[in-house]
């Protein structure tokens, strides 16, 4: 049988029975109910009738108020030689807190007529009851003036963090250039939380990647990885927040990165940005909070900024997309313009050079007339086609040719123009088939593409064509020696207005290219390297597919 721990010697530990006499103290334990209660049990609830007062024997308990908005404060915690219940019994009144133990606790309860007769007949319990009570009013306003003082500063915590939110929300909003937007979200976040660094990815959802920038050495380079691979893919893809306290003793983290950077990574957040719709656009991942790991309310910051960042890269995008569609506009008028102003005396141009060659006898000068000829076609067809991509119009001449005589045909216009440049041109046709195409359109393509490769070539190089039959369809390369291209201009290549390394040019030469590669459901990939030179591969049906 377990041993009682109501004794003499328990009693008078307690501070209501204080030099009370062992007589007097026999006497009420035969008063009391001894009870156990486990942890966490509550012993009685606010807004109860008070029928008993506890004496702790062993043990804690904790007494606390619900705010009306759900929120426990404790008011006190009381142990061993401690007693609680007392007010609802001396006021009459239900209890006004709730009561709760917090690890397994043994009480001796008095019942409320045996309280109040022991008051009457003991001055000196009545005077222990009273020092006590006082005592723990005190306790308990000085718990109130810090409760007070704590929401006091969390309410400031949390203006400072809605103030800085709100700053946040209009420096984001100040750029409606995408790459400096990206520059100021990354700031912005960095600044806000205390975090020594950081990345901004956002989602590519067409190539199931996410992208950023950084700066390697005095280049801008893009970075790219798969949704799903590393914390911010995975974050990407799953849409958790992955907050690491301690970056080399949690195995989520990878410190390859560490190694190849020379950085140290202490603690990181990589969290989603999401949209006003709840869709994740992008990842923040954040590196060494000052002063400590990373916070709930850093997570909450970088939530609701991730809203305001979102609404200003979509304003972005959008003006981007204005803007290219004004240019758009403004290169198809220009286009209709000079085709208008020069259709006429292109076409007396080509008549004339018509009745040299039929009238000359001449071999050279018949050569001269079909490169006049052929200029004018060109230039003619080129401006007309800048002019229908402008506006969208997309049409095609598909005619059944033979591959090889169409390539050979438009080489030797080709290597004309390379060998003024210095450029050398190799030949690797190994292609001897029919393939159904557009041929001015595809000739065209072939132009652009070589020409390129020659502006990529200032000081000489050589250009080496290769055709090859892939089963299906005709795979054609066109590989410079030329100066290459950075990551991010290639991503970027057959987007309207984007150009690398010229003076000259709209712009929209690889847009058109892809397009009509597209238009004959054929496949366009570059492959680029800076210093090393390009390699444009091009995939067309053949008749066989």
């Amino acid at each position: 049988m377990e041993q009682s721990l109501l004794t003499v010697e328990n009693l008078r530990f307690n501070s209501a029975f204080k030099y009370v006499a062992d007589m007097n103290l026999n006497a009420i334990i035969k008063m009391c109910k001894e009870e156990k209660f486990p942890a966490n049990t509550v012993i009685f609830q606010e807004n109860t009738r008070g029928e008993r007062l506890y004496l702790i024997l062993d043990g804690r308990i904790k007494i606390t108020k619900v705010t009306k908005y759900g929120a426990e404060t404790v008011l006190a915690y009381l142990t061993k030689g401690d007693f609680f219940g007392e007010m609802e019994l001396l006021d009459d009144q239900v209890r006004s807190a709730r009561t709760t133990a917090v690890e397994l606790t043994s009480c001796a309860s008095i019942s409320k007529q045996d309280f109040d007769n022991m008051l009457k007949s003991n001055n000196i319990i009545q005077l222990n009851i009273l020092r006590s009570i006082t005592k723990r009013l005190r306790s308990a306003d000085q718990t109130i003036v810090n409760e007070l003082d704590r929401t006091v500063e969390i309410s400031k915590q949390h203006i400072g963090k809605l103030n800085m939110l709100i700053d946040a929300a209009k420096t984001i909003n100040s750029s409606l250039d995408l790459d400096k937007l990206l520059e100021i979200i990354l700031e912005t976040a960095i600044k806000s939380i205390s975090a020594d660094r950081g990345t901004l990815y956002l989602q590519d959802e067409l190539k199931g990647e996410i992208w950023s920038k950084a700066l390697r050495g005095s280049e801008v380079i893009e970075i790219r990885l798969p949704l799903g691979k590393g914390l911010a893919g995975y974050v990407a893809k799953t849409g958790e927040i992955v907050n690491i306290p301690d970056a080399y003793n949690d195995p989520r983290f990878n410190p390859e990165v560490d190694k190849k950077s020379g950085y140290r990574t202490n603690n990181m957040l990589t969290m989603p940005m999401r949209n006003r719709d709840g869709k994740i656009i992008g990842v923040f991942q954040m590196l060494n909070k000052k002063g400590g790991p990373f916070s709930p309310q850093d997570e909450e910051f970088l939530n609701a900024l991730s809203i305001h960042a979102s609404v200003a890269i979509e304003n972005a995008r959008l003006a981007q997309e204005m803007v290219q569609s004004e240019r758009l506009s403004a290169v198809g008028r220009m286009a209709s313009t000079i085709i208008h102003d020069i259709k006429n005396p292109m076409g007396t141009l080509r008549v004339y050079a018509q009745v040299m060659k039929k009238k000359s006898g001449n071999e050279e000068a018949g050569k001269l007339a079909d490169e006049m000829i052929h200029q004018v076609d060109r230039f003619v067809n080129m401006t007309q086609e800048i002019l229908d991509f402008s506006k969208g119009v997309s049409s095609t001449n598909i005619e059944e040719v033979e591959f090889s005589e169409t390539m050979e045909g438009v080489l030797m216009f080709i290597e004309k123009d390379l060998t003024k440049a210095n450029v050398k041109l190799e030949k690797k046709l190994n292609f001897n088939g029919k393939v159904k195409l557009d041929q001015d359109k595809i000739v065209r393509v072939f132009y652009n593409i070589a020409g390129n490769a020659r502006d990529a070539m200032p000081d000489g190089g050589t250009l080496t064509v290769s055709t090859e039959d892939i089963g299906g369809m005709v795979k054609i390369e066109f590989t410079d020696t030329g100066t290459g291209m950075p990551e991010e201009v290639k991503r970027k290549i057959f987007e309207p207005f984007v150009t690398y390394g010229k003076k000259h040019g709209t712009g929209l030469g690889m847009s058109i290219v892809k397009k009509v590669i597209d238009d004959h459901k054929g496949k366009i990939e570059i492959e680029s390297e800076l210093g090393k030179g390009t390699t444009i591969r091009i995939m067309l049906p053949t008749m066989q597919a």
